[in-house]
Formats: C-alpha cells, sequence, structure tokens
C-alpha cells in the first residue's frame, strides 16, 4: 500500500461527539499551523441539538492558498464510535486513521489500504486525571499534542496560543501543556511515521481569520447602523452578538458612558421587522440577521418597506430548507424568497458576499443603499461564510467616507417653498425625497401607508395613480442596477464559448475548479455576480458565450431562474451545476460535473484530472 505524502497539502477531519469540549482543540490544531504560516480552511460541521449526536471539523491545509472544501480525507481522527463506518469510508485510500484504541475493534473495522494508528487516548487520561469531566476535556489536549508531533507542527505554536486563551488562569495553561506533551512524548516513543507533514511557510502574510458573522456585524458598526432588532436563528444569531460586542466598543460615549445604539431582542422574527422598519421610517440606520425561516415568517413587513419606500436593510444567512430544514447545514438557497419576497409585484435587491471581507464592505453598502434607494436590501451570507473562520484580506475603510443617506428634504428646503411629493419623481430616477419625521413644524408631512396612494401619498385607488407608482418602483430598480456591486469577470488564457457564472461562497471551490481545469485544456471564462439586480455586463457575459453553466448550491436552481426570469433568457442556454446535500461545495465536485458537459459540447476531452471525490 502506498501511503500518502504531501507537504502543506491535505486534509484532516475530526469526528467527534457533540458536547464532549473537542471543539477547542480542534480549533488550536487549526490555528497552530496557520502561527506557522500556512493556510488553512476550516469548516465546523455540527448538529442542530446541544450534545450528544456527532460533530465533525474538517481542516484543509493548503500552502498553494485553497481556500474552498477540496472533499475526501487524508487523515481521519475517529473519536465517535457512531460515525465509524462512514468515517473510515471517507479516508482517501493511502490515508490514515487515527483513534482511540483503549479498547480492541475487530479487523473488520478496518480497511487494508489505509495506515491505522491507534493511541490508548482513554487510559492515558484516566490514568493521568481524576474527575470525570477533565479527563475528558485533557483527552481532546493530549489527541492534539499526538497529531502535532505525528504531523510536525511546533509545540511553540500551540503552547503560544494557549497562553492568549488562558491569559490570567495559570492553572488551566499548566494542565493543559502537560496533556499537550503527553500527547507528543507517547507519539514520539510509540506511533509511527507518516507521510503527511506541516512545514513552516510565510504564506499567510497580513491576511486575517475571521468569521462572516462577524465581519457583517462589524461593517454595520461602520455603515452607520444604530438599531438592530433581532430574534435568535441559527446561523445568523451572532451577527447581532457581534453587533453587540462591537457597539460596546465602538459606540458608548467615553464621557457620559451613554450608549449610541439600541439593540432588541424581540420576542418573534415578525416583531423584529416590524422595529426595524419603524427605525428606518423615523430616520435611523437599523437591521435585522435572520436566516430563511425568518425571511418567511417576514414577508408582509417587506413588502410594506417596498411600497412605502422604507430603509430597511436584512442580513440574510443562509441554511438548508425548506420548514426547519438543516438549520446546521450550508445552502443558497433563500434567493427567489429574498428577490421577490412578500406578495405583488415586489423586487428586492440582494448583495452576494464571496468571504468575510465582502460581508464587511456590503453589510456598511446595504446600508448605504437602503438609505439611497428607500428600500429593503438584502445581504444573502450563509452559514458557510457566516459560520467557519476564513482567511481573507484585512478590512479597508475611508474614515473620509461619508453615509449616503440619500434624497432628504431638509427644514430650511421646505421653507424656502421647495415641492414635496413623497412619492414624486423629480429627477426621472425613480427615487422621490423623503423627511424625517419632525423636520418642519406645518410642512412635509405625509401619511405612511402600505395601500395605493398617489405622488402626494393621499390614499387612491385610481388605476393611473396606481400604475404610475409601480412603474417608478421599478424606474428605481433600473437605478439601482448601477450603485450595486458590479460582476466581476475572468478571461480564460484561451478564447472561448464556454462562460460559468456563480456567487457567494461558491467562489473559492469555483477558483480552484477553474485552475484544474485550465490545466486539463478546458478553458472557461468566468463571472461572479455580486448583486441583483443584474447589471448589463451580466447580459453582456451570457450573449458572448454559447453555453454558461451556472453552479450554486441549492436544489432548484434558483439564480438560473432569476437569470432567466429577469435578463429573458433562453434556458437551454444555461447550464446548472447544483450541489445541495448541506455541506460546501468542492472543487472536485465542480470540475467533475463541468467536464461530463463539456466533453459533450466538442470541448478538448479531460484527463482525469484529480483523484475521486467519496465526499462531493
Amino acid at each position: 500500500m502506498k501511503q500518502i505524502a504531501s507537504v502543506n497539502d491535505f486534509v484532516v477531519k475530526f469526528a467527534n461527539v457533540n458536547g464532549s469540549g473537542s471543539a477547542s482543540a480542534n480549533e488550536l490544531f487549526a490555528k497552530s499551523i496557520l502561527r506557522m504560516g500556512v493556510p488553512v480552511s476550516p469548516r465546523n460541521i455540527f448538529p442542530s441539538n446541544i450534545q450528544g449526536l456527532p460533530t465533525w471539523y474538517e481542516v484543509r491545509v493548503t500552502e498553494k492558498g485553497h481556500l474552498g472544501r477540496r472533499g475526501g480525507v487524508d487523515f481521519m481522527v475517529a473519536m465517535n464510535p457512531q460515525t465509524w463506518n462512514a468515517d473510515v469510508k471517507e479516508i482517501e485510500p493511502g490515508g490514515y486513521l487515527f483513534y482511540d484504541n483503549s479498547k480492541s475493534l475487530p479487523s473488520s473495522k478496518f480497511r487494508e489500504d489505509i495506515t491505522v494508528i491507534g493511541m490508548p487516548l482513554t487510559e492515558i487520561s484516566n490514568t493521568t486525571y481524576a474527575e470525570a469531566r477533565e479527563r475528558q476535556l485533557m483527552k481532546n489536549i493530549i489527541y492534539l499534542g499526538a497529531l502535532s508531533f505525528l504531523l510536525g507542527i511546533e509545540a511553540e505554536a500551540i503552547e503560544k496560543l494557549f497562553g492568549e486563551q488562558y491569559k490570567g488562569k495559570e492553572r488551566l495553561l499548566d494542565s493543559n501543556k502537560k496533556a499537550l506533551h503527553l500527547g507528543r512524548d507517547y507519539a514520539e516513543q510509540h506511533l509511527p511515521a507518516i507521510g503527511l507533514k506541516v512545514e513552516r511557510r510565510d504564506a499567510v502574510g497580513d491576511r486575517i481569520f475571521v468569521e462572516g458573522n462577524s465581519a457583517a456585524a462589524l461593517g454595520c458598526v461602520y455603515g452607520g447602523a444604530t438599531v438592530c432588532a433581532w430574534y435568535p436563528i441559527t446561523p445568523s444569531s451572532s451577527v447581532a452578538e457581534g453587533f453587540t460586542k462591537w457597539c460596546q466598543k465602538f459606540r458608548v460615549d467615553a464621557d457620559t458612558g451613554k450608549h449610541k445604539f439600541a439593540i432588541v431582542q424581540a420576542e418573534d422574527e415578525l416583531a423584529s421587522i416590524g422595529m426595524v422598519v419603524g427605525a428606518g421610517w423615523n430616520g435611523a440606520r437599523a437591521f435585522t440577521a435572520t436566516s430563511g425561516p425568518g425571511i418567511s415568517l417576514m414577508q408582509e413587513f417587506i413588502g410594506l418597506a417596498y411600497f412605502a419606500e422604507i430603509p430597511v436593510t436584512i442580513i440574510d444567512v443562509q441554511r438548508g430548507g425548506p420548514s426547519t430544514g438543516m438549520p446546521t447545514r450550508t445552502q443558497q438557497s433563500d434567493v427567489l424568497s429574498c428577490a421577490y419576497a412578500s406578495h405583488g409585484d415586489t423586487k428586492h435587491v440582494l448583495l452576494f458576499p464571496e468571504d468575510p471581507k465582502e460581508c464587511f464592505e456590503m453589510s456598511a453598502t446595504a446600508l448605504d443603499l437602503a438609505d439611497r434607494l428607500q428600500t429593503p436590501i438584502f445581504v444573502l451570507t450563509d452559514l458557510d461564510i457566516g459560520m467557519n473562520q476564513r482567511l481573507c484580506k484585512p478590512f479597508e475603510w475611508d474614515d473620509k467616507r461619508q453615509h449616503d443617506r440619500g434624497k432628504v428634504m431638509t427644514e430650511a428646503e421646505l421653507e424656502a417653498g421647495k415641492e414635496f411629493g413623497r412619492y414624486l419623481d423629480v429627477d426621472g430616477d425613480g427615487i422621490p425625497f423623503r423627511t424625517y419625521p419632525g423636520t418642519h413644524a406645518t410642512k412635509g408631512a405625509y401619511f405612511t401607508r402600505g395601500t395605493s396612494k398617489d405622488r402626494y401619498a393621499k390614499y387612491s385607488e385610481a388605476g393611473p395613480d396606481y400604475v404610475e407608482n409601480m412603474q417608478r418602483l421599478l424606474r428605481k430598480f433600473e437605478t439601482a442596477k448601477d450603485l450595486v456591486p458590479q460582476p466581476i469577470t475572468a478571461n480564460a488564457s484561451k478564447k472561448t464559448k464556454l462562460g460559468v457564472i456563480f456567487y457567494g461562497s461558491t467562489s473559492p471551490a469555483m477558483a480552484e475548479a477553474m485552475e484544474l481545469l485550465e490545466a486539463d485544456h478546458v478553458h472557461i471564462d468566468t463571472l461572479r455576480v455580486r448583486a441583483f439586480p443584474f447589471s448589463s455586463a451580466v447580459e453582456d457575459f451570457i450573449e458572448a458565450h454559447e453555453q454558461v453553466f451556472v453552479v450554486e448550491q441549492n436544489r432548484d436552481a434558483q439564480l438560473r431562474g432569476l437569470l432567466v426570469n429577469e435578463l429573458n433568457i433562453d434556458p437551454a442556454k444555461l447550464i446548472p451545476v447544483l450541489h445541495y446535500d448541506g455541506t460546501p461545495i468542492t472543487a472536485r465536485f465542480i470540475v467533475k460535473e463541468i467536464s461530463q458537459t463539456a466533453s459533450t459540447l466538442n470541448v478538448t476531452p479531460l484527463r482525469k484530472t484529480v483523484r475521486g471525490d467519496s465526499a462531493e
């Protein structure tokens, strides 16, 4: 049997039991490699219960910087008997299985084409520690120590992380160091050498390691949000929690201690969006964070904000649906429900960040767009970006940047006799002027309603008034095309008739897939959609290619449907590439799907580019 041998390029997966305390040890594993200058891309795969069910933590060690999920496992740390068979099956031929052999297992539980590494973790921990919970927690650190020795991870890197984690708690620091070296010493004396190694590099640069939800929360602070109303829902809750943390740091008056923000955990999603609509009407920059089921419940208030033209920002961290679906799995499954949220003829602006940096930028941009366009703005991230730590470029902010409050008529303008019609289009861009409550003692007031009205906000069910208003809303949507983040295109090394469109968290896997396809002489131009409505560049891209793949993580090809519906594209021209099992899409999956179709389109036949993917 030929063992997998690789330096700084492999996948380690931890199979644990939720609530066992393994999360901290597994995260230390990933961060210690990062501290050695080698990029990592970790992902939590966890259950939607509190304790007892299986949980996994997958770490891709990737000196080349590929941050998408690769698929397949080179080194499995199998600590959960419940999932043993599936975990062992997932290991690549020539890979490694590390497990607790305190109790013997029959030979039928193993594979002949992998290297099995047993270590009596429970026995070592029980011999060393007396208290049950300490035994469990320290067992995790013991296996961290063993892995660090096997893979060549510097003990000093882990100890430095211990020092940061347990600053002021030296008793915990010493006990963790002891457990770490128990594992390292045992591995040095008893375990075989393996072909996977981590070697120190300087490949991380100035990139930061952060979750998308925390980044989005910080973006809301920088974007000027002062009000957040929310109801807890996985995987978005940490957006509001992060906003609270950042506000306590940046939005408390140093002299008086006064809070310059309002954060309300509402009784449900309906109440939370209602509060945000009210705050937006009153002139505050306000947002809510939710996921698919919350969007479903918020529909009526979203429609009110659209028709009454009230600025609202909604950060939707998508998960698997429908109904409760898969609360702790990732998908891009809310595209259509957000684009046309509420009943009647509605169209909403959507932003699609690809990583935490864009979560930061687009959350701030969404608040500007909400004010500029006087409408709900959706930031569609997902669990993969939101709840996993990701390497990305440092956040940037221009301190000279001014918040775009849009068309707001002032007291001076009203006093000077400037005509005010709340729904009067004076510039031809579909966007009327608004006033803040209390702007003028006698002028500029209007009645905000969700029913049909004329251009001066007077109730009207007259057909021409309704049609005029609805057509103006369409003009505003057209105006948005030039205001939203524009798509990013990249040309293949050779002229090609094939294109591919993708968006959001699919981006890192797409980048790697395109490298693999280019290396095999399959040339495809790419376009990353960053917003809806689609700019003319999207239509031009499709027009310039005979066939265009649309890669997304949902069953019904929602972005493809939006492209067909909004741009009147021939559906036959757009080829769906769909991944929706709840795990992040992989480069292997994309290459496999595109290569199978490309071979029928008179494209140079593909050689086998990668090992078979058992975990696409």
